[in-house]
């Protein structure tokens, strides 16, 4: 968990005690949280129309944050489990490296290869 939602979730866990099947997030009246509630209190068409960006879906951010997770050096088997897939193909349709992402994954196989420890490589 990163520590940015740490305390809200803290918070939640104490305010359900000890209670196994409570929710620790609650829609306004107490329910499960569901899309049109999520797109309601973060204004989400108002959002996207301010920006000009209507195209936006709020499942993009899905997309966004699995990103920003590999860019940050997050394993895909690790971004497998986060994204609740039971496949890196599909867990692998989420991931959108840029331009400068595959640059320097290019830059560090160079370096790795004129490292003391790089590969031999041989002709079998």
């Amino acid at each position: 968990m990163i520590e940015e939602i740490r305390p809200l979730v803290q918070a939640s866990l104490e305010r359900v005690n000890s209670k196994p099947d409570a929710r620790l997030f609650t829609g306004p009246r107490g329910g499960r949280i569901s899309t049109a509630v999520l797109r309601d209190a973060t204004h989400w068409d108002e959002v996207v129309a301010a920006l000009g960006c209507e195209y936006l879906r709020r499942h993009s951010l899905r997309h966004t944050g699995l990103t920003w997770l590999a860019d940050a050096g997050v394993l895909v088997h690790h971004l497998q489990r986060i994204a609740g897939r039971g496949s890196l193909t599909t867990t692998q349709r989420y991931l959108h490296p840029d331009k400068q992402s595959v640059t320097d994954a290019g830059e560090l196989l160079s370096e790795h290869l004129r490292s003391p420890r790089r590969p031999h490589l041989k002709v079998v």
